[in-house]
């Protein structure tokens, strides 16, 4: 089977394969590897920010969103290019290139040993290396977000008319390919992340980690201009995007100079412009407004949708994950629903649907979809609810509390005020003397007191004081007694009471020199068997422990070793298991599938021939849109508990999954090339009637000269008469 090369400079024949272009094989094989190269840069780029770079949490995490809107918005300028200039496939040529530019400085950028002369391992120019990642990530942007409306409809453009349901499956294996380059990457960078590299010292492998991503981003530029013959190209349609917004304006201006009643209304305020623009234009223009109006509620999705890679990351930290064995797995449970749901949904469901005489259009398919996205919201509520009972009790932003570690070889009851063994709710918006006091049984019950002052208490300082009572009746002060709990990581410490210095290490970790009566810092040790080597000048031990997710453990050395090591809980490891969340990710990918690959294919198939592209840029826009709605809704909800927080994302979806709904109901779907057919039949009959009119305008005009002429001569032949 053939069909027609349209768009060519040649009339070959392009062939087909199983009723495919042979063209869209290209075309899916580049946005798989671009989508490796993005989403593998992605999945490491917080951590780049924070263990490279040395930037605190919020302001990585408020670069990172930054990076992903920009990537959301540029899609506008790349739709722009695309529909005014260049054409997709020149547009998509020359953004690639700049994109496998943005990635090649990016993994340049995080080279250690480009300024580190002294070869301490830490680089001694980090402005070079801040400078050159934000350039790369700049161009990143632009790239990635200029070629997404573009490969999208290029991919769309391959097909005729009459192939529309192969174009339909396309946009099914093209997000396939989507998220079978996300599920790779996702599980393949961190791994290169974790190896170690460098010239001088050996360091976390963040040039690996961003070097195969551009690698891929190479390989997908070449693979998409070896399929260049194969395409079918279609021209730009001029500044269509200027166009539009000038059409735009004068039918309001046109509409506000004619409010007045005695001018008679028209069907449409589009048509307000018919006097200054092509009918077939303004046609266009109100086929991509009632597509726009429908993108009003979509936004909602995405604002639940992106929460994936935040607000449910930080709650997996919570979560026993010792089924997984890297940090970011979780997020690979999305990619792999998605190569498993999409073949069945398109495939089984959506026939059988057919088949019981359903009408599920692609708005009702949105609609259940973001209903979908609700419901995974609920379950993930439901799954916080049970992890904030198995999680330890921080003191608020106006109290503190106290924590006793008792070293003596004898039972001491501690009293503090009417709160008996731990004092807690302490007030800390002033300077306070804080009075224990303790009953020494080994000194005949002799009673002492302790006293300390917290100096400077303000009302956001949250104190968690850890008082260790040691061999010679001494105390200890230490603030910072616990530490918040983190999935991929147990944190022990040491406190030394022996009488001499210790060193202690696990792995290749090392806790430093533990000089008497002190305690080490928080050490991240990965989860399982821990084997503790503790050694001083003359002797070595090993301690083993059992290190649970997101657990930290004080580890207690006596002054001598004939008590026995003990491990006292700081935090208990975190016992709600990770599957517990995979309901709420399967209903958030069911509800993916059902809404995303529909919207793209509703996008295109409603979109004028001249406005694909720019519609696809209007679908990427509303994610953009969704992110600051998660900003929005967070920072002004101000809800102490999580769970609350997932209930009022999921209301605010239903509410609009409503309203979707009923726009729905109203739309009229329209098959924008019979629409344009209709203005190209017309053309010729107004260039006719044109014609008729200025013809006989010429007749007219002629037969009045002849009347002229004929006038002329009669009054000539009477003047001659009357001389004679």
């Amino acid at each position: 089977m053939h069909t027609h090369t349209c768009g060519c400079d040649n009339d070959e024949e392009k062939a087909t394969v199983c009723g495919y272009p042979i063209s869209i094989f290209f075309i899916v094989v580049n946005e798989f590897c671009e989508r490796f190269s993005y989403y593998g840069m992605r999945a490491v780029l917080v951590l780049y920010f924070k263990y490279f770079l040395r930037w605190d949490d919020d302001f990585a995490t408020t670069i990172y969103h930054t990076f992903v809107a920009l990537c959301y918005l540029t899609p506008i300028l790349g739709a722009i290019v695309a529909d005014s200039w260049l054409g997709k496939f020149k547009t998509i040529v020359y953004l690639s290139i700049v994109y496998a530019v943005g990635q090649v400085i990016l993994a340049v950028s995080a080279i250690h040993d480009i300024t580190d002369a002294n070869k301490d391992g830490t680089p001694d120019n980090m402005s070079f290396h801040i400078a050159l990642s934000m350039v790369g990530l700049i161009l990143i942007a632009l790239g990635t977000g200029g070629i997404k409306p573009c490969v999208a409809a290029f991919g769309g453009d391959q097909f005729q008319d009459h192939q529309e349901k192969q174009r339909s499956t396309f946009f099914s294996i093209f997000y396939l390919s989507i998220n079978a380059g996300s599920l790779l990457s996702t599980v393949i960078t961190p791994i290169l992340r974790g190896q170690e590299c460098g010239i001088h010292t050996k360091q976390k492998c963040y040039p690996l980690a961003f070097g195969v991503p551009a690698a891929l981003m190479v390989v997908a530029l070449i693979v998409f201009i070896v399929g260049s013959r194969m395409y079918n190209k279609t021209a730009p349609q001029g500044n269509i995007m200027v166009k539009v917004c000038k059409c735009i304006g004068f039918a309001v201006k046109n509409r506000f100079k004619h409010r007045a009643p005695q001018y008679p209304k028209r069907d449409h305020w589009m048509d307000w412009a018919e006097e200054k623009y092509d009918k077939l234009l303004i046609a266009q223009v109100k086929m991509v407004l009632k597509v726009l109006f429908l993108y009003i509620p979509l936004p909602m999705f995405w604002a639940l949708f992106d929460q994936q890679g935040s607000r449910w990351t930080l709650q997996a930290t919570t979560m026993d994950g010792d089924f997984i064995d890297l940090p970011s797995s979780h997020q690979t449970v999305n990619p792999i629903l998605i190569l498993i749901l999409v073949p069945i949904v398109d495939s089984v469901l959506y026939p059988l649907i057919s088949k019981c005489k359903l009408n599920f259009t692609p708005l009702r398919r949105m609609t259940v979809g973001m209903f979908l996205a609700a419901l995974a919201f609920v379950a993930a509520a439901l799954v916080q609810i049970q992890i904030d009972k198995t999680l330890p009790t921080f003191p608020s932003s106006t109290v503190g509390q106290a924590k006793f570690i008792n070293m003596l070889n004898n039972p001491l009851p501690i009293k503090a005020g009417s709160n008996g063994f731990t004092l807690n709710a302490f007030k800390v918006r002033h300077s306070i003397q804080l009075t224990i006091k303790y009953t020494n049984t080994s000194l005949k019950n002799t009673e002492d007191t302790y006293h300390t002052t917290i100096q400077n208490g303000t009302r956001n300082t949250i104190y968690n004081l850890c008082i260790i009572l040691s061999a010679n009746f001494s105390t200890i002060n230490l603030e910072d007694c616990f530490l918040t709990p983190c999935a991929d990581f147990s944190f022990p410490r040491f406190l030394n009471g022996f009488a001499s210095a210790l060193n202690v290490t696990v792995g290749n970790q090392d806790f430093g020199l533990i000089v008497t009566n002190n305690m080490s810092d928080y050490v991240a040790v990965p989860q399982g068997d821990a084997q503790f080597k503790i050694r001083n000048n003359a002797q070595e031990c090993v301690y083993s422990q059992k290190l649970g997710f997101g657990s930290s453990f004080t580890i207690i050395i006596p002054s001598t070793f004939a008590f026995g090591i003990q491990s006292v809980v700081d935090i208990r490891p975190n016992t709600i298991h990770m599957a517990w969340m995979i309901p709420q990710y399967f209903l958030i990918t069911a509800g993916e599938v059902v809404f995303s690959v529909t919207g793209l294919e509703f996008s295109y198939s409603q979109a004028p021939s001249n406005m694909k592209s720019v519609l696809q840029a209007g679908w990427l826009l509303t994610v953009a849109v969704g992110n600051i709605i998660v900003l929005i809704v967070a920072e002004a909800a101000t809800l102490s508990d999580q769970w609350a927080e997932y209930i009022l994302f999921a209301s605010l979806l239903v509410l609009v999954c409503i309203i979707f709904a009923v726009m729905a109901y109203f739309y009229t779907y329209i098959d924008p090339t019979k629409v344009e057919a209709q203005f190209a039949q017309n053309k010729p009959e107004e260039k006719k009637r044109k014609s008729l009119e200025m013809a006989c305008k010429d007749s007219f005009k002629h037969d009045k000269e002849d009347r002229r002429s004929s006038d002329s001569s009669s009054d000539e032949e009477e003047a001659k008469q009357t001389k004679i």
